[in-house]
């Protein structure tokens, strides 16, 4: 059903895409970047901006990437809505020093092989519409293409104080459908602050200085800033730690309804987990997204090998409710004494 949409609708969406041009949109340009990345993360209903401390860091928070001392390499894939769509992350962090990090990350989202009949409408009568009667679709003359968003995150992180650490990213983005394409850079930058033992606190601001996506139409997409802080506590409980975290992504994109709440155009959406680590062995998460999903996961540690897996559910009706989401993802550490991070 839905490939049978995208076959009817698409020819509509890139007419108008290349038809209002110089429309600069403020809602939604940058929304395949809020999905989420990694199994621990989204376990945890994303709630992860205090917590980030591994390669998945340049993604939720910058700073976060200085609390690795090995380096790191993490992957993730996911499939959605009848495997229609293909979402994509990797990461590589290295640390430098005593007290930097550096990171590169990768994220794709894609739906690949969507029919194009643009030219495959046999006209009858010349009119360039589709009558039902007499007009068809030369099916020899349907081809295929793909709608690709692509994210390029630089990132590095620095360690300040003993409590205080900031990063930044510098972001590309590149997007395509059809013949269509589009470019941009963006800047995020975010800071963690532990002030007392076990009380992590984190904020991060993307595309700080608002970014703009262009496309070869002439049409402009604007990501607007979103700000997004969290807080997390660790403690010791039944022979293994608990970690409750918070987060809340704070918009200025007048979203109203699309969002959790909202004060006038600003919006609030918060995230909500909890993490039950067994003596660095194995963890258990529970949580709760800005989408409305609850989620669930586990997390295994082998030697060097991290293999996390999350699952999240609408809460909605049963009848109104979009598939289930599933993933695994893994975080390889080269945890040798040769690329153990060195003082200077």
């Amino acid at each position: 059903m839905i490939k049978k949409l995208y076959t009817l609708l698409l020819p509509v969406l890139l007419f108008s895409g290349a038809c209002f041009s110089q429309t600069v949109i403020g809602k939604y340009a940058g929304e395949f970047m809020a999905i989420g990345v990694g199994g621990r993360p989204l376990g945890m209903g994303g709630a992860y901006v205090a917590l980030a401390n591994d390669a998945t860091a340049g993604y939720y928070n910058p700073a976060g990437l200085v609390r690795l001392n090995y380096p790191q390499i993490s992957l993730m894939h996911d499939e959605r809505y009848g495997n229609l769509v293909n979402y994509d992350y990797a990461s590589v962090a290295v640390p430098y020093g005593k007290d930097m990090s550096f990171g590169i990350s990768v994220m794709r989202l894609g739906v690949d092989g969507i029919p194009d009949t643009r030219q495959a409408l046999y006209d009858a009568n010349g009119d360039g519409k589709l009558d039902i009667n007499t007009d068809k679709l030369d099916y020899s003359q349907i081809t295929e293409f793909s709608d690709q968003d692509w994210a390029f995150y630089l990132t590095a992180a620095k360690q300040y104080t003993d409590k205080l650490s900031i990063g930044a990213n510098i972001k590309i983005i590149s997007r395509k459908i059809a013949e269509y394409n589009a470019t941009g850079i963006g800047f995020d930058i975010g800071a963690q602050y532990v002030p007392y033992e076990n009380l992590m606190l984190g904020a991060n601001i993307q595309d700080i200085t608002t970014t703009i996506v262009a496309w070869n139409t002439g049409r402009n997409e604007l990501i607007t800033p979103t700000l997004k802080v969290g807080a997390a506590y660790q403690f010791n409980f039944l022979g293994g730690r608990f970690t409750p975290a918070m987060d809340f992504d704070i918009r200025f994109e007048n979203r109203q309804y699309a969002s959790q709440f909202n004060i006038g155009p600003v919006s609030f959406d918060p995230h909500f987990g909890l993490e039950y680590s067994y003596r660095n062995l194995f963890a258990v998460r529970a949580g709760y997204n800005d989408v409305k999903q609850f989620t669930l996961g586990v997390g295994v540690k082998l030697p060097k090998l991290n293999i996390d897996y999350s699952f999240a559910r609408f809460n909605v009706s049963e009848s109104d409710r979009l598939p289930d989401t599933h993933r695994i993802s893994l975080i390889l550490t080269l945890e040798q004494p040769k690329f153990l991070r060195k003082s200077i």
